[in-house]
């Protein structure tokens, strides 16, 4: 059985990705196949793999808009946040402790997901999880930190989403570690217990 590729996105699918983002969120837009959302203007990413993303998410409910590409989630985040994600890390006392969580913040770029309603051109390609509303919606919910200029939105605040999103890397590293030993501990020894 022949596997179905779709076609690549046209550079008129580009323009109107781009297009879709000036108009409906004031958001600036770059590059034109894939069209990236630089960061730090309008927001800050958190960047995670999925499985902790989905299970932070469980934990803490409600956040801001969040987008998949591949095995990444990426949370967004109020501008200014990912420089605060080190100090936040080490406060919560995760300093140190090696997380697959980082931050993407003035100066960076993610791929623009497909714009809500819209198919993804190809497997693996960037969309909403939870897209933004309009463009005043966007700015209230994305996370920052508790009592610094509240946007009066519902989004949780920026610590308790570190806080969650540190914890489930961690859970996802150790549950990978328990595996790989698991599965490649010799054979025909038993295992020691105390």
């Amino acid at each position: 059985m022949a596997t179905l590729v779709p076609p690549p996105r046209s550079p008129k699918d580009s323009d109107d990705c781009a297009q879709w983002y000036a108009r409906e969120l004031g958001w600036a837009t770059t590059g034109t196949a894939p069209v990236r959302l630089p960061t730090g203007l309008s927001f800050d990413v958190l960047e995670l793999p999925a499985a902790a993303g989905h299970a932070a998410l469980r934990r803490i409910g409600r956040a801001g808009p969040v987008a998949l590409e591949g095995q990444r989630m990426r949370l967004l985040v109020a501008a200014g946040a990912a420089d605060e994600l080190p100090g936040l890390l080490d406060w919560l006392e995760w300093g140190g402790i090696a997380l697959d969580l980082s931050a993407i913040g003035s100066g960076g770029h993610i791929t623009a997901p497909v714009p809500p309603g819209r198919t993804a051109g190809s497997p693996g390609a960037a969309f909403w999880l939870r897209p933004p509303g309009s463009r005043k919606e966007a700015e209230r919910t994305l996370p920052a930190l508790g009592g610094l200029g509240s946007r009066g939105g519902d989004a949780p605040d920026l610590v308790r989403l570190v806080d969650a999103a540190a914890t489930e890397c961690h859970r996802a590293r150790l549950a990978h570690a328990r595996r790989y030993l698991w599965t490649h501990r010799p054979t025909g020894q038993p295992l020691a217990f105390s």
